[in-house]
């Protein structure tokens, strides 16, 4: 990579993610001004997806992430070996991480934006209970929408460990709504190696082919894409619908303008430091 290209780089990623701060971000949204979202993660690099599209539907908001790449391989390791999913250890993580944004940075909501990991969602719950902090599992807002669009939906991913909890989440929704929904699948591999690869386009471009071919092969009432990372599709494709003939529903953009209305009716907390934690020295 050219010294220009990095220089670049650096400058547009920094534009996005920012450096740790303690100050409000600018903002002509009042409702949103000195809000915390705490960003519960279940990988490194999707960091840039959560603040990027953070940034475009909750302009103000101060974006706070936790969760490391150790999660996303435990998970995928235990998928590989047939084992249960996600490991009780990633959920036991999950829940470390949520009371650290909730003790540490006085957060006024979480968001779970991992997919793989919204089994979690229960647990880390329980455990902020009391504490006046509302957790969202990002893909909910999505699953709501396309159930209430109709019972046939296409559910796409590109990354296989992420169907069983997208497709169980999508059922349970449906199960509150009194209804029920026929599911069909897609795995888009090809689309994750691109993606891995920096080559957004031609991700954006597979999951196109894959939604199109499935719409010739059967009547679909809307599609789903079933993880944050997808979100980029919109990029390329802002205007699903006309596009395709169907809704597209992401999580990047269901799951942030779901957040908004969640934070524009709290209250900001006030932010200061931790208190000391009182050490017991053992008898």
């Amino acid at each position: 990579m050219k010294n220009s290209d990095a220089l670049r780089l650096f400058s547009d990623y920094l534009k996005v993610t920012g450096v740790a701060h303690t100050e409000p971000e600018a903002t002509n949204q009042p409702a949103l001004a000195g809000k915390r979202l705490g960003l519960l993660n279940g990988s490194t690099w999707v960091i840039l997806w959560a603040n990027y599209f953070g940034r475009v539907y909750l302009p103000g908001v101060h974006l706070v992430n936790a969760g490391n790449e150790a999660i996303q391989i435990n998970f995928m390791q235990a998928h590989a070996a047939g084992l249960p999913t996600p490991p009780q250890v990633n959920i036991d993580k999950f829940v470390r991480y949520a009371l650290d944004l909730v003790e540490l940075a006085q957060v006024d909501a979480i968001l779970i934006t991992c997919s793989t990991m919204n089994r979690a969602y229960a647990q880390v719950q329980a455990a902020l209970a009391g504490r006046g902090v509302p957790v969202v599992q990002i893909d909910r807002p999505m699953m709501d929408q396309a159930v209430r669009q109709g019972s046939h939906i296409l559910v796409v991913s590109t990354h296989g460990p992420t169907v069983e909890s997208t497709s169980q989440l999508l059922h349970e929704v449906a199960q509150a709504r009194h209804t029920s929904v026929q599911l069909s699948g897609e795995i888009v591999v090809d689309a994750w190696q691109s993606l891995a690869r920096g080559d957004v386009v031609r991700h954006n471009e597979l999951l196109a082919q894959s939604i199109r071919r499935r719409q010739e092969m059967e009547e679909i009432d809307c599609a789903v894409l079933a993880q944050l990372s997808m979100t980029v599709f919109l990029l390329s494709y802002p205007d699903p619908t006309k596009e395709f003939g169907i809704p597209i529903f992401t999580s990047g953009q269901c799951g942030y303008e779901y957040v908004r209305t969640l934070l524009e009716a709290l209250p900001p907390r006030v932010h200061g430091p931790a208190a000391p934690i009182t050490m017991v020295e053992p008898s």
